[in-house]
């Protein structure tokens, strides 16, 4: 019986390496198009000027930041 045992931890062990390479190999690229388009949506906010800012910029000589 104790030889069974010993038999079955390399079982469970391949076993385990079988679900996490399986796991560990999925297919993670579908959540990368979301998070593309919501940064060309953050850099799109990032370059409008605020009207507020360039006015008050405009008056002092400066550049708005």
């Amino acid at each position: 019986m104790a030889s069974l045992a010993w038999l079955l931890i390399p079982l469970f062990a391949a076993i385990g390496a079988a679900i996490w390479g399986s796991w560990a190999a999925r297919d993670r690229t579908q959540g990368d198009i979301s998070e593309l388009a919501g940064y060309a949506r953050f850099r799109e906010a990032m370059d409008k000027v605020d009207p507020s800012r360039a006015k008050a910029a405009a008056h002092s000589g400066s550049d708005p930041v």
